[in-house]
């Protein structure tokens, strides 16, 4: 087996003991709370009871898409199954926005018609417990989720360390009770399922920007280029894209700009070597190497190159310019700019192609649009 099966091997043990402690702990909670909520009759008790037993069937999705995620590739899916993690995470954050929709309608309900609690100190001791044991269990997942790069994990750690604040609010009015004989607990059970549906929201819109593609992480991007430019032969690394497979599974390709005296076997050997180098201190696999050909020896197509940057980069849209080559015997001239999200690339090319042609009216010019996708 190797080091990077080891690894997946050991995150997913991490993810399946962390899961289960949630889950035996949020179902013992869950009973005490529904306990004391019965008894009390108390609906921010019960209804923070219910948010434990939605906590509980969170981490048992965790586990089982933790498991599909695992699976081996196949022909059908080459690349693996680890993007199902992103899936159940979608499922967690839809059990706890309904079990925050539901909760606020039965906090409605307790204030249109009310009904007075009756805790006694047991009661009180429980919640009390009750909120440190939520505070050491969402530190506990938390650190686990951040450790093994589990988005259910942190999700779930999150939403234990808000649980802890709301049983605190509990708490505190049920002591206000006690004391006065005032009854906040419908009104506090209202902000509970308020939290709820927030914490909901965001882990689907979180979960939501993973399934469709974010901006990749700018550390990453940047230490990747560090590492292929450290190359002498490579004169720059553009148009990096990652693309990910679920957690700690990125894919990559870029655009090499190398010397155009180069031998394809030199081109292999180098790439191969990057390929190796880049894998071994990010752990991102470079899948794709596109190349750019650079002139060398050639003192007016570096005049020409100097020249076509400064009219190109002249444009607010334009972000960057590379992969310039020039064929001054044949008049052949192509290169790539990065377009800012502010223009249509279409127009953006228009600008640029009536530009170079009224400059270069005897070249053949071929501008390719790319995409800002990294930093």
């Amino acid at each position: 087996m190797s080091s990077n099966e080891k690894a997946e091997v050991s995150r997913d043990k991490v993810i399946i003991r962390t899961s289960i402690i949630g889950i035996l702990t949020n179902v013992m909670l869950a009973g005490f709370k529904a306990g004391v909520g019965l008894i009390s009759n108390s609906i921010a008790v019960t209804l923070d009871a219910v948010n434990n037993l939605s906590d509980a069937l969170s981490s048992i999705i965790t586990i089982v898409g933790t498991k599909l995620a695992g699976k081996l590739p196949d022909k059908k899916h080459p690349l693996g199954y680890g993007r199902i993690e992103y899936l159940s995470a979608m499922i967690v954050s839809g059990i706890v926005l309904y079990a925050g929709i539901t909760s606020a309608v039965e906090s409605i309900k307790k204030i249109i018609e009310s009904e007075l609690p009756d805790y006694s100190v047991v009661s009180l001791v429980i919640i009390a417990v009750a909120v440190v044991v939520k505070i050491l269990l969402g530190t506990y997942v938390k650190a686990q989720g951040k450790k093994v790069n589990s988005g259910s994990l942190i999700a779930s750690g999150s939403d234990a360390l808000s649980d802890a604040i709301l049983s605190s609010s509990v708490l505190v009015c049920a002591v206000i009770f006690m004391l006065s004989g005032l009854s906040l607990e419908a009104y506090v059970g209202v902000i509970i399922s308020g939290f709820i549906i927030k914490s909901g929201i965001e882990m689907m819109l979180e979960t939501l920007n993973e399934i469709l593609g974010k901006r990749a992480d700018k550390e990453v991007t940047t230490r990747i280029k560090e590492l292929l430019c450290e190359e002498p032969a490579v004169r720059g690394a553009y148009d990096l894209i990652l693309y990910n497979y679920g957690p700690d599974k990125d894919y990559a390709s870029v655009h090499l700009e190398l010397p155009d005296n180069m031998s394809v076997k030199e081109v292999d050997k180098l790439t191969r070597k990057l390929e190796a180098k880049v894998y071994r201190e990010t752990g991102v696999i470079l899948v794709g190497v596109g190349l750019y050909s650079y002139n060398t020896g050639d003192s007016e197509a570096a005049k020409i190159q100097n020249d076509v940057t400064e009219k190109v980069m002249a444009h607010s849209f334009a972000l960057q310019m590379h992969g310039f080559y020039i064929d001054t015997e044949a008049k052949d001239m192509r290169f790539d700019v990065v377009m800012s999200f502010d223009i249509d690339p279409k127009e953006g090319l228009k600008t640029l192609y009536g530009e170079m042609k009224q400059a270069y009216p005897d070249y053949t010019i071929q501008i390719a649009p790319d995409v800002d996708v990294s930093d």
